[in-house]
């Protein structure tokens, strides 16, 4: 392939994969700059007399990290781990209801910013020990599990659950499920099949939950993806055991990344006697316009319009309680996190967690943003189509960069190491072009 420049000269242009190395090692070599601190789980001396303490159980299928301060990666573990983590949050004078107060370098401080305290790894018995510990200080001997949402690193989800945690005003025991995330828009399909990969371990700590005779109440609080996860855990477990335990009162699915058609499987297999849901919905989700894309144009129950038929009468036969934010302000572009950003709203999920009775925070680049916001172009996220869309912007952008460097290894391997002529090959490419 050749280019004529404006002296009628004829040259060869750079060849595809010329470009395409150029772009990696501009993008690896600036990956590193910008954006807040990352592996923020490194403990820090407790040096802020003001600020609030959350102690949360997390129970993870994440691989350990061999990074300090990252503690578990985006990869798939082959068995559950455990983890007692203490985050330290700035008093309220310093920080906005539904804003995770992030440090911008290391060591945090703890008298601006949310700062790590504790972060153990601890083994299954222990889990079980601290649970039963935490349910004793709660008044009414209740569990809150979160489920964060598709696009979120380790210390995304720990942040970001205290934050609810704190905000919301609960005094339930927190436990964080964290499944594993890559962390970027563009690992879509694999944060999907991560889900299916941790849809066992939830029910068995859903399961555990059940029989612990110490535990009266369950609440469950999921967000994006994590509903597949939350609702399929559940549907596993109605299935298994005939019905579902009546400690499990409430489950709010806020923002759920889940087809409408297989929700209403769900709610039938589990059923007549399931928890009282809340659905968080908002038709100016830009997120999940473009999961509706990917997923054949088929509408995502967190962004369909409840007064419609058929939904309404749907709903109200499920006694499913709804909730619009589409009129709330956003904290982020893409119209998603609206449940946890929100004061007015995440105090409601305290409320509704505590007398009965409304997320993701993972750095999302520009470069993202564009992708997203290109519907056509979605069902390339994941794919070197969508790296390559968003590479330009990789360029000048900090959080595209970090999340572009992340995809490129998971495609390619570490730069300068081509994919394998198998691995290329397989991908049904010819071995022409994958020589080339």
């Amino acid at each position: 392939m050749s280019t004529k420049c404006r002296n009628g000269r004829i040259r060869p242009s750079p060849s595809p994969g010329l470009k395409w190395i150029s772009a990696l090692m501009l993008v690896c070599a600036l990956a590193g700059c910008g954006g807040h601190a990352k592996n923020v789980l490194i403990p820090v001396a407790d040096s802020a007399p003001n600020a609030t303490k959350v102690d949360m159980l997390v129970a993870t299928t994440r691989s350990r990290s061999t990074i300090q301060g990252e503690m578990f990666t985006g990869e798939r573990a082959l068995a559950p781990a455990f983890a007692d983590i203490t985050v330290s949050i700035p008093p309220a004078n310093v920080r906005k209801i539904g804003e995770v107060a992030w440090p911008r370098r290391l060591p945090s401080n703890p008298a601006t910013d949310f700062a790590t305290l504790k972060a153990d790894e601890i083994t299954r018995d222990d889990a079980k020990k601290w649970l039963s510990a935490s349910v004793r200080k709660s008044h009414d001997r209740s569990v809150l599990v979160f489920i964060h949402g598709f696009n979120n690193r380790f210390e995304d989800s720990v942040y970001r659950f205290a934050q609810i945690v704190k905000d919301s005003g609960v005094h339930s025991a927190p436990v964080l499920v964290t499944w594993p995330s890559r962390g970027s828009l563009l690992a879509y399909g694999y944060d999907r099949e991560s889900t299916n990969y941790t849809r066992n371990a939830l029910e068995t700590l859903f399961q555990y939950l059940a029989k612990d005779p110490e535990v009266k109440e369950v609440s469950i609080l999921a967000h994006s993806m994590g509903n597949w996860l939350a609702l399929e855990a559940l549907r596993q477990m109605a299935i298994r055991n005939g019905r579902l335990p009546a400690k499990f009162e409430n489950v709010m699915l806020a923002s759920p990344d889940v087809d409408v058609d297989v929700f209403r499987q769900q709610i039938v297999d589990m059923g007549k006697q399931h928890p009282k849901f809340t659905l968080f919905v908002s038709r100016d989700d830009r997120a999940l316009a473009v999961s509706r894309r990917v997923w054949g144009d088929v509408a995502r129950l967190g962004a369909i319009d409840p007064e419609q038929a058929p939904f309404k009468k749907e709903l109200a036969d499920s006694q499913i309680t709804v909730i619009d934010l589409t009129k709330v302000k956003a904290g982020d572009s893409l119209n998603h996190g609206k449940f946890a950003d929100s004061p007015e709203v995440v105090q409601l999920i305290g409320a509704r967690i505590s007398n009965g009775q409304t997320l993701t925070d993972s750095k999302v680049g520009l470069g993202d943003k564009i992708l997203a916001a290109t519907t056509s172009t979605a069902a390339a996220a994941g794919s070197a189509a969508g790296l390559i869309l968003a590479a330009p912007v990789a360029v000048v952008d900090a959080d595209t960069r970090d999340n572009y460097a992340g995809q490129v290894s998971g495609l390619t391997g570490p730069v300068g190491t081509p994919p394998k002529a198998s691995e290329c090959t397989a991908a049904g490419r010819s071995k022409e072009s994958c020589r080339q």
